[in-house]
């Protein structure tokens, strides 16, 4: 085991230099909660100086490591976090909590009063997107701007959970742990699939190591994951930037306009050659377009900018 224990013996195979400087930078934080009476250790990790603080949420079945190209380009010119969702990532999987989109917002909550305490730009990624969305409305004097990366949050997840039942659920869990079925979903994630290395399966899979990761992802999927949001997205008054790979081929690139259409305050960009990875795919562009909405003023139009 690496730092301090926590993270698994595997990541030590890592070979990709912002994998292993991102590990490197890893820290855990036993955060009390009104979810358990034990506290939660949660992995996060901050860099950089100055400005309004960005927050990174990863996506499903992922963890902070998504985030390895991106973060450290952030934190060059802003103060920048990232963190495992509740239940996902290196985060303690602590038994007794019900894993649900509420408990993570609960979580992420008090996180962000604990550790940041100032409002943030928001930045959430395909399931990450989603809870970025029910960050916002559920605590919205944490949030400043948000910026959704081919965000989830549109339309209602599988009703897979309700066949999930001993001992279907872990022959589900065990069939998603598979390296040959992770690297398929990898390289449909890609435009262009030779960024699926042996290094960027082992980051996508690291988190599969950690106790309790069948379980947290059976009572997640089970409690329904993330509804549609619906017309409660124009509930958002933050600026919103929607960032969105054109060649997606996990959630379409329909979204993207129903997103812009609905958010009163926002802006679609699109990123050529991309797929539903921005932040893994065209991290220097993506985080060009984060750097400027975030210095953006009332009036903003960012395409006239880069």
């Amino acid at each position: 085991m690496t730092n301090d224990n926590f993270l698994p013996a595997k990541t030590q195979q890592l070979t990709e230099s912002t994998s292993i400087a991102l590990t490197r930078a890893i820290a855990r934080h036993n955060l009390l909660t009104p979810l358990t009476p034990q506290p939660i250790a949660t992995t996060y990790i901050q860099q950089g100086q100055g400005g309004t603080p960005i927050l990174l949420f990863h996506g499903f079945d992922s963890s902070l490591l998504e985030f390895r190209r991106l973060f450290p380009l952030l934190a060059e010119h802003k103060e920048t976090w990232a963190v495992d969702l509740l239940g996902f990532g290196f985060t303690e999987r602590v038994s007794g909590i019900k894993f649900s989109a509420s408990a993570i917002a609960t979580h992420l909550y008090y996180f962000w009063k604990t550790l940041i305490q100032v409002p943030v730009i928001l930045v959430g990624a395909s399931m990450g997107g989603a809870a970025a969305i029910d960050f916002t409305l559920t605590y919205p004097q944490a949030v400043k701007k948000l910026v959704l990366l081919d965000s989830a949050g549109f339309t209602s997840p599988p009703p897979i959970g309700k066949f999930l039942f001993p001992p279907f659920d872990n022959w589900a869990v065990e069939f998603l742990r598979r390296p040959k079925v992770r690297e398929t979903i990898s390289k449909n994630a890609y435009f262009d699939p030779t960024f699926v290395s042996a290094d960027a399966l082992l980051c996508a899979a690291l988190h599969l190591e950690m106790p309790g990761w069948h379980r947290a992802l059976i009572s997640f999927t089970k409690n329904g994951g993330y509804p549609p949001f619906g017309q409660k997205l124009s509930q958002i008054q933050q600026q919103t930037l929607i960032l969105w790979g054109k060649d997606d081929r996990i959630l379409g690139t329909k979204y993207a306009h129903k997103f812009e259409a609905v958010i009163p305050n926002s802006q679609l960009i699109w990123i050529d050659d991309c797929g539903h990875v921005p932040h893994l795919e065209k991290p220097e562009i993506t985080a060009e377009y984060i750097q400027q909405f975030s210095d953006c003023r009332d009036a903003w139009n960012i395409s006239t900018i880069l």
